[in-house]
């Protein structure tokens, strides 16, 4: 099944702009608050799963918005923009070097955080 160009042009669009958003957020959240902890990746996926899980709600609950403009930010930008990735590597890493409070802080974090990040992107989409 061959995927029309346009689509992926929105896709790669905004996962440009997810993964350039990202580096620069990351850069500046780990000269704000250290390298101790991945604040940087924590703070990027909660921020992440609000966002997509709003825009998911509002395209589709409240605005249908055109298909290209779901692409544009759901697989696009979000993808590009969510560190899920760095974040089980950086778990791993702490558990690796016996921070295992750290480690925990880190899985429960994200997963809590992010989770908590999507309902309130959902309700507050529903509440508009």
């Amino acid at each position: 099944m061959a995927v029309p160009l346009r689509e992926m042009l929105y896709v790669g669009a905004g996962g440009f702009l997810g993964a350039n958003s990202r580096f620069l957020l990351s850069r500046a959240i780990s000269q704000w608050f250290g390298a101790g902890f991945p604040y940087a990746t924590l703070l990027i996926n909660v921020s992440g799963s609000f966002v997509l899980g709003f825009f998911l709600i509002w395209a589709t609950e409240r605005v249908t918005a055109d298909y290209n403009l779901r692409m544009f930010v759901a697989v696009g930008f979000c993808g590009g923009y969510t560190t899920f990735s760095s974040y089980t590597f950086e778990t791993f890493s702490l558990l690796e070097q016996g921070h295992y409070w750290l480690a925990v802080t880190n899985f429960l974090g994200n997963n809590l955080m992010a989770l908590t990040g999507a309902v309130l992107g959902a309700m507050l989409a529903r509440s508009i």
